[in-house]
């Protein structure tokens, strides 16, 4: 059973960090891109980032870029955003998913964790 568990939200002022972690279990991890997708109150899920398995592709939503940063463990079945310069606009529940090849569509990945909380006060 595939079990995908984010950590490290919590609430920061505009202007600063945090890293979040996704641990992943039941699952051969090296071998799938992982991702982290984002929701807001009355939005739909948004992609954020997405790492293939060898961590040669990496792809960022554009409001993101330059700001955020996602890499992996493999031996330790994690996957991290490392968010800096946050803004209030970057509040949302933060989840990590995997899929069988790197893709920006929610719609392709079929596993997913149950989220973390990320508030940006301004």
């Amino acid at each position: 059973q595939v079990q995908l568990v984010e950590s490290g939200g919590g609430l920061v002022q505009a202007g600063g960090s945090l890293r979040l972690s996704c641990a992943a279990s039941g699952v051969t991890f090296s071998t799938y891109t992982m991702a982290w997708f984002r929701q807001a109150p009355g939005n739909e899920r948004e992609f954020v980032a997405a790492i293939s398995w060898n961590s040669r592709e990496i792809y960022y939503a554009d409001s993101v870029k330059g700001r955020f940063t996602i890499s992996r463990d493999s031996p330790k079945n994690s996957v991290y955003l490392q968010m800096n310069s946050l803004k209030f606009e970057d509040t949302a529940v933060y989840y990590c998913a995997r899929s069988p090849s790197p893709s920006t569509r929610s719609s392709d990945y079929g596993a997913w964790g149950q989220g973390t909380q990320v508030t940006v006060s301004l």
